[in-house]
């Protein structure tokens, strides 16, 4: 059991996840803060929570809670992060860390002035295979990485009558299957290869321009409404629902990815695959006990997570014996653990620990890549993170 106090902000489809996280983690949820008292109230008797909070100020001013989680629209990511520093709190924020680069610049300025510590919830790399394809290639045993390629697909935006606050650029940013599931991809396979993308060449497709916004909204991944009784009116949307970018990574890979929230099918599938001199490895989230090997010459091989069979860093970050598989909420699981871990080594010494979690950092450049995406699709030729912005 860790001695950190957590609340967490929001109450819609991802603010849960992280509070069943954090209790699995061995972490106490100390308060949660919704859109409104009533919902605050109504996932603090869901999950036995002591505390629901009317306002951020109550929040803030709560000196038993050391550890804010945000899990509210992107659009107050901002503004809520730095009142959580500026009271001393740690934060753990969901993707996008911000608005823009601006933003996040400031945020990551803010945070290395503060005396606590900071990330960002890129769940994805806590899948124990994804982790053990990363000890994989950092000990040479793919040999030079070719290529990188893959994919982050959804359907719960496939009808034009499909609504959420996601789908608009004041809320969500100009980016949006990019910015909401693209980045956990791009994130993943540069931690799996240890190189960092140089350069992007993107084309975007908006599907609906005009989408059918119910009276009141609906939740993320929620198709409770009955949209024959709902009213529904236009809305003009100009942010993506599909995209594809080619990439050159730093070490001289190159890479090739697509994301969509609207092929009809899959709910939520996460694929990669990365192409070496002497081995490939390839991942599928709908599988996410299985690493597939590709071999030349001999047999291809497919390792099932088993703690026994996992390199360290691998095993320390799966729980349950092979044949018992661990899945998305496991991650968010042992990204806690990761961070709780560093939180109580910080205040324990005062110093700051090694992070093996996604940083503000991680979440600065993420951002600073996605506008260098949007500026490739705009531009129609290859962007430079270098140059980006000068």
């Amino acid at each position: 059991m860790f001695r950190s106090k957590a609340a967490v902000v929001g109450t819609g489809f991802i603010g849960p996840v992280h509070i069943e996280g954090l209790i699995r983690a061995g972490v106490q949820v100390q308060g949660v803060l919704g859109t409104s008292l009533e919902k605050s109230k109504l996932t603090a008797d869901l999950f036995g929570i002591q505390r629901a909070y009317r306002n951020l100020d109550e929040l803030v001013e709560d000196s038993e809670v050391n550890v804010v989680h945000l899990t509210s629209p992107n659009r107050f990511h901002f503004e809520q992060t730095i009142r959580c520093l500026d009271a001393g709190k740690h934060v753990l924020c969901e993707k996008p860390l911000a608005m823009n680069s601006k933003e996040s610049s400031e945020l990551l300025r803010r945070s290395e002035l503060a005396n606590v510590l900071t990330g960002v919830n890129y769940n994805v790399r806590f899948y124990p295979i994804c982790i053990e394809a990363a000890q994989r290639i950092k000990r040479g045993d793919i040999g030079d990485v070719f290529h990188i390629t893959g994919s982050y697909v959804q359907d719960w935006l496939h009808k034009p009558t499909d609504f959420n606050w996601r789908v608009l650029a004041d809320d969500g940013g100009p980016l949006r299957a990019l910015a909401d599931i693209g980045t956990h991809w791009l994130d993943l396979v540069q931690t799996i290869s240890h190189s960092e993308i140089h350069s992007v060449f993107a084309d975007l497709q908006t599907v609906f321009p005009v989408r059918k916004r119910p009276i009141g909204g609906v939740e993320t991944f929620s198709n409770k409404v009955n949209r024959q009784e709902q009213t529904l009116v236009d809305i003009p949307v100009d942010t993506e629902d599909y995209g594809g970018v080619m990439l050159r990574f730093k070490n001289g890979a190159r890479g090739l990815m697509h994301v969509s929230q609207v092929t009809a099918g899959h709910k939520n599938c996460v694929r990669w695959e990365i192409a070496g001199s002497k081995q490939s490895l390839a991942w599928n989230s709908l599988h996410p006990d299985e690493l597939w090997i590709g071999n030349r010459d001999s047999a291809n091989q497919t390792l099932l997570r088993d703690p026994g069979l996992l390199s360290e860093s691998a095993s320390s970050h799966a729980q349950y014996p092979g044949g018992h598989n661990e899945g998305f909420p496991d991650t968010f699981k042992q990204l806690f653990r990761s961070f709780y871990a560093a939180i109580e080594a910080h205040e324990t010494s005062r110093k700051t620990p090694f992070a093996d979690y996604p940083t503000f950092a991680d979440g600065h450049r993420e951002i600073l890549l996605c506008e260098a995406i949007l500026e490739s699709a705009r531009a129609q030729r290859w962007i430079e993170l270098e140059t980006h912005g000068a």
